[in-house]
């Protein structure tokens, strides 16, 4: 059966990459939070999308650039707006969580993780933070960037890792018998439906995946009929902001 994400959890119901949508999309039934990591100033992982607090909580600086001292003081629920465009979690007390803090306080959930900075160090902290608190088992580490997933990688890194951009264009452009010589790194290949004239969401991309051993994870899907062609395509995993709808048309009512 395939498995449901939830895309920086239940982020249509709440402020995304926070505590409180990590617990809502878990309590829905998804089996895995895919959320994103970058590294403050010195040195703590925290799950965030953006390298900078501007679009989710109002504060024009780069994550990069503070301590965790204030970014943990940023409030997170001031960029969500309902379908009206209201913002109702407003001074609610929503945070940027630290990457250590998500895994102690939510020890069963798993993890899709995605390594957003392109500096090696900030690589070796996630890696760290991970190892300490024995998690490698839970979490799958990915990144667009090549030069990230190849330093995971060479870390050995016991836990999985997903392709990154420039593998899943080897993927769906060379045959089988060449990428069988390149053997690529990864465990799983985590694409769009779609992106421009490029098709990822056919039954011949999805065998061609599992011949080589890697299964097929697609993003970001919110129609319960598209997760459902998909499903029915081979897909491995699917990707949802909203995992109300999603996992019930992926699982069955629970």
């Amino acid at each position: 059966m395939a498995i449901v994400y939830a895309h920086r959890g239940a982020c249509v119901e709440l402020p995304e990459n926070t505590l409180p949508a990590f617990r809502r999309a878990l309590e829905l039934g998804v089996d895995a939070i895919e959320t994103d990591a970058h590294v403050t100033r010195d040195g703590v992982a925290v799950l965030a999308h953006d390298d900078h607090g501007a679009r989710m909580c109002g504060v024009d600086r780069r994550i990069a650039d503070c301590t965790w001292d204030e970014v943990k003081t940023w409030d997170a629920g001031w960029g969500h707006h309902d379908k009206t465009g209201f913002r109702p979690f407003i001074g609610r007390d929503y945070r940027i969580p630290s990457l250590e803090e998500v895994l102690r306080t939510l020890p069963e959930a798993r993890l899709n993780l995605d390594a957003k900075q392109r500096d090696p160090r900030a690589v070796d902290r996630i890696l760290e933070t991970i190892r300490i608190a024995r998690a490698e088992d839970r979490v799958n580490l990915v990144s667009f960037h090549a030069a990230n997933v190849r330093r995971v990688r060479e870390a050995r890194w016991r836990g999985g890792t997903g392709l990154c951009q420039r593998e899943v264009i080897r993927l769906i452009t060379q045959p089988i018998a060449v990428l069988r010589r390149i053997k690529l790194g990864g465990d799983r290949a985590q694409v769009p439906a779609r992106m421009g004239p490029i098709r990822f969401d056919t039954r011949g991309f999805v065998v061609k995946a599992h011949t080589l051993g890697l299964k097929v994870d697609y993003w970001v899907i919110d129609d319960p009929e598209e997760a459902k062609r998909l499903v029915d395509l081979g897909a491995d995993g699917i990707m949802t902001d909203d995992p109300a709808r999603i996992v019930p048309a992926v699982k069955g009512p629970r």
